[in-house]
């Protein structure tokens, strides 16, 4: 402490929170009927020369049911996988205690639980230093909190898409989710972290085959997709069905099960998810020689159980070490490319609804927006050109005499003519212009932005460019002339019916003037008029 030292004052200097405590670090022998189930007993010898006197850190995985005992001397506690409350909390994924015994000391650590379900679920100890152990211990606590955390947040994902796209399959994907988050927590013991939220208990056994069976239904139909089967045999739809009905109904039975029947279970869904990858495998691999792309996510999904399954077949170590997290890592693996296969039938929904609403908004034989679309644009325009006090103007266009051409050319000369005009009038008119096919031979041209000159001018330059449009059609004696009503918006005065009503008079003036020619409606009538004579 330097001279400059001051004494820190609670709640303004930092913030100090509980209070001291007199319970002691959680420590709880088994009781006797926990001890008579005890039929595996591991004894740690101490080293030829004994104990070094050092702390011993001991640490126990994958005991995933019942209580864990370990003892040295008279020390003696008892964990329970699924309730961390009865744990050495300096032990997170597995139940653990640090001992000190005497230098020279040859008393044994002895561990004992009940016989695993499944054969090859043998539990790991872990022997050493306090410090490594524990941190072992917390890095496959992360592992597997990560794990879940990834299944809750694809799970939120989903139901975003489903608010998108108001597609069910995106909730059939959420219930995977939260079915492997059940399970996932059942096989790591988080579901009693930091206190139960499962009623586990001493169940632990029949909760795990149950929510497996449940998995199975889920993740055996899923992987089937994914590899392409509902594409090749779209009749294997009814066997999907079969299968995921009776895993549940499986998987709904397994609490009035004895013992026995638990291990058959759990051996007959082992050989089910077997027999399910070696049908998937084949039929990936299958859909991949028919160069279905799709089937390469779901080779890739099924990529990590088949490296499992032949892990688990030779026997390897690091597999009965690290069974847990390894099958948490696969399960997360296959939610994430199930996942990717979700934002790819979303980008294909999208598409499909991106071209109907084309098609909806587009004239099939001009490719130009139709008269409902094109009315849509022009409420967007006349509310922007009110919002920002910009002028708009309008051009509605109508074909002259396009009945005799039909009748002396016929209707195909007809539309190639439709056609010729609309390219014409895309090409006369700035990009930001719209033009629309409002039925028959009339079209109107949007121009927003423009002032009452400039719009006069550009659809004077349209009309004029229309002469030429007939010529690439190699049609003798074929003219294509256009007659034009000009309408300019007047603000506070002018509605869209107004604005075309005036724009449609002033074509029709064009028209009875002599055809060929734009008339301005912004000019008042006269006597001379040809709409009033």
């Amino acid at each position: 402490m330097t001279a400059l030292a001051s004494t820190a004052q609670v709640g303004r200097d930092v913030l100090l929170l509980g209070a001291a405590t007199s319970d002691q670090t959680p420590q709880r022998a088994c009781p006797p009927e926990v001890l008579a189930r005890h039929q595996d007993i591991l004894s740690i010898p101490a080293p030829a020369e004994g104990w070094s006197g050092a702390p011993q850190a001991v640490d126990v995985f994958g005991v995933l049911t019942g209580e864990v005992r370990i003892s040295h001397g008279d020390r003696v506690i008892c964990g329970n996988m699924h309730d961390a409350r009865t744990r050495d909390s300096r032990f997170r994924a597995g139940v653990g205690m640090v001992v000190v015994p005497k230098a020279g000391e040859r008393e044994p650590i002895v561990v004992s639980w009940a016989t695993p379900l499944k054969p090859r679920w043998i539990p790991t100890v872990r022997l050493g230093a306090p410090s490594p152990v524990q941190q072992n211990d917390t890095a496959r606590l992360l592992v597997r909190a990560a794990c879940i955390a990834v299944a809750i947040a694809l799970a939120l994902s989903a139901l975003m898409g489903f608010a998108t796209a108001r597609d069910r399959t995106f909730l059939y994907y959420v219930s995977i989710c939260l079915v492997f988050v059940l399970w996932q927590a059942v096989l790591g013991g988080l579901s009693g972290y930091p206190e139960p939220w499962l009623p586990v208990h001493d169940r632990a056994s029949w909760w795990l085959v149950g929510l497996t069976a449940m998995v199975l239904a889920l993740l055996l139909p899923v992987l089937w997709r994914l590899n392409g089967g509902a594409r090749l045999w779209p009749g294997s739809r009814n066997g999907q069905r079969v299968v995921l009905w009776a895993l549940i109904g499986a998987g709904l039975c397994v609490p009035w099960l004895g013992v026995t029947g638990l291990v058959r279970m759990a051996a007959a869904l082992e050989l089910v998810f077997i027999l399910g990858c070696i049908a998937c495998l084949g039929v990936g691999l299958w859909a991949l020689f028919k160069r279905d792309g799709y089937a390469l996510t779901g080779l890739l999904a099924l990529a990590p159980w088949w490296i499992l399954i032949l892990a688990d077949a030779a026997q390897a170590q690091w597999l009965t070490s690290y069974r847990i997290e390894a099958l948490q890592l696969s399960a997360t693996w296959f939610l994430m490319m199930a996942a990717y296969a979700l934002n790819l039938r979303l980008g294909r929904l999208r598409q499909q609804r991106d071209e109907m609403r084309q098609l909806a908004d587009t004239d099939a034989l001009t490719g130009l927006p139709n008269r409902r679309h094109g009315l849509h644009l022009l409420a967007r325009h006349l509310e922007r050109a009110g919002a920002e006090q910009q002028p708009l103007a309008i051009g509605f266009l109508d074909i002259d005499l396009f009945k005799d051409i039909n009748d002396r050319f016929g209707h195909d000369v007809g539309d190639q003519v439709l056609v010729a005009v609309a390219r014409g009038l895309r090409g006369a008119v700035r990009v930001q212009d719209d033009v629309i096919r409002m039925g028959g031979e009339e079209f109107l041209v949007l121009l927003p932005g423009a002032s009452h000159g400039a719009a006069l001018a550009r659809l004077e330059n349209a009309r004029l460019q229309m002469a030429s449009v007939a010529a690439p059609l190699g049609i003798a004696g074929l003219n294509v002339t256009v007659s034009i009503g000009l309408a300019a918006l007047r603000p506070g005065r002018d509605d869209l019916a107004g604005l075309l009503r005036r724009a449609d008079h002033a074509m029709y003036r064009a028209k009875r003037a002599g055809r060929d020619q734009v008339c301005d409606g912004e000019q008042p009538l006269t006597a001379d008029d040809p709409l009033i004579a």
